[in-house]
């Protein structure tokens, strides 16, 4: 039996986008191209939520000649115009996930923002205010995305591979050396347990940009926190963390 050929995957978060970035990152797209199958853009696509910003991107991206999966992270949706750059930015070859899943070299990838809550045994609970209860339940409503998402995987694809690509950080071991006071608006364990019932093979997402590059769910799930500012600090060149899968 032929071996299966590994899928490099190439990941970087928080690349926040701006009017004045046009050819920055052409060349990055470029050697990023070279050192991988597939690139995660895991949310903070733009800087302030402008379409403006995701045309350049759009632009930026055309020099990237490897498959593109990505999600919209909360500075997208500074201004209410999420779909007006999800619409900009999707093409062909770039794949912006909210809910869904796609299939690239045999690897399923599906995709949400997430929320916070918290995480652990400091998870918020729908108790209280109604503001409270919306907070809540909108982390409850990004976990059940995903995991329809990874089930339609499941369903469709026999023993496929799983990844799971998020803005929001589904552990809290990713997201330390941030200020302990705002872990509750950096993520949520919500979002791992479908990490753990999809039998998902590692998470990628971003939002902590001074968190710890690398942990694991309580289920042994991989998840890798990709924002810019800690791959830079870590010395990655270009800003990307790549897996084999």
């Amino acid at each position: 039996m032929a071996k299966t050929q590994k899928v490099r995957i190439a990941a970087v978060a928080d690349i926040h986008i701006r009017e004045t970035d046009k050819g920055k990152w052409a060349d990055c797209f470029k050697e990023i191209s070279e050192k991988a199958d597939v690139l995660l853009l895991c949310g903070d696509l733009t800087d302030t939520g402008d379409e403006m910003e995701a045309e350049v991107l759009a632009e930026e991206l055309k020099h990237c000649k490897i498959p593109v999966v990505a999600v919209l992270g909360n500075h997208d949706y500074e201004k209410n115009r999420h779909k007006l750059i999800r619409q900009v930015v999707q093409s062909e070859n770039v794949h912006v996930l909210d809910g869904e899943a796609v299939v690239i070299k045999g690897v399923g990838f599906a995709g949400v923002k997430g929320f916070g809550g918290g995480f652990d045994n400091h998870m918020l609970s729908m108790f209280g205010e109604g503001a409270m209860k919306a907070f809540v339940q909108e982390a409850v409503d990004e976990a059940l995305r995903l995991d329809r998402a990874l089930a339609r995987l499941d369903a469709d694809h026999e023993d496929i591979k799983k990844i799971a690509v998020l803005h929001y950080a589904p552990i809290k071991e990713t997201i330390v050396g941030e200020p302990e006071a705002i872990f509750p608006f950096l993520g949520s364990s919500r979002l791992a347990d479908p990490l753990r019932r999809r039998n998902v093979l590692a998470a990628f997402h971003g939002h902590a940009h001074v968190g710890t590059l690398e942990g694991e769910t309580s289920g042994g799930v991989k998840v890798f926190n990709v924002a810019k500012p800690i791959l830079t600090k870590a010395g990655f060149t270009p800003p990307v963390f790549i897996l084999e899968v």
